[in-house]
């Protein structure tokens, strides 16, 4: 297989603007047909951008700045999305059970260690909303990483700065409950 053609961003008549180019075609055997080829360096660019499908196209500033900043709330409500789940988890938790065992102590006697047992059912209302969100959480990552590989430096900053800012204002109320009586075993 030949490697002799590679997406190249180029110069438009634009001052300063690359966009990438379709450099090349591949044929497959006797086939024939071109194959579009992705940018695999970053570069800033608002002309003929595809996001995410083919016919959602960037072609101006102002189409570029208002994708901008639905990637940018879309990559905020992500890391929203996550600690909502968390906290969902928490409070749906049931059957709380304390055990004890018996283990070894010193100089031969025996210590009772009680033990925190947390679940939930697996056929409830709760855990069937939790698989919902969960698959929405998956879908919306892969839409996130599939943009953020578009290579389109404005927007993998709108990917980062979302998250930044999702994880900031929500991260704060993430409790971390630490449980004195857990022992590393």
């Amino acid at each position: 297989m030949s490697h002799d053609h590679h997406a190249m961003p180029t110069s438009d008549s634009h001052a300063g603007h690359h966009q990438p180019t379709t450099a090349g075609h591949h044929h497959n055997g006797g086939g024939g047909g071109g194959m579009h080829m992705m940018p695999m360096v970053f570069y800033f660019g608002y002309e003929n951008v595809e996001l995410l499908f083919s016919g959602l196209v960037i072609n101006s500033p102002g189409e570029m700045a208002g994708a901008f900043v639905a990637v940018f709330l879309l990559a905020m409500l992500y890391e929203g999305l996550k600690i909502a789940r968390e906290s969902l988890l928490r409070k749906s938790q049931v059957s709380i059970r304390y055990n004890s065992m018996p283990v070894p102590g010193p100089n031969g006697t025996t210590l009772m260690e009680t033990h925190k047992t947390v679940g939930q059912q697996m056929v409830s209302l709760p855990h069937v909303f939790q698989t919902f969100l969960h698959i929405v959480q998956v879908v919306v990552s892969y839409f996130l990483m599939l943009i953020f590989m578009s290579y389109n430096a404005y927007l993998c900053i709108a990917v980062a700065a979302g998250a930044g800012t999702g994880y900031f204002l929500f991260s704060w109320k993430k409790a971390v409950v630490v449980d004195i009586t857990e022992h590393c075993h």
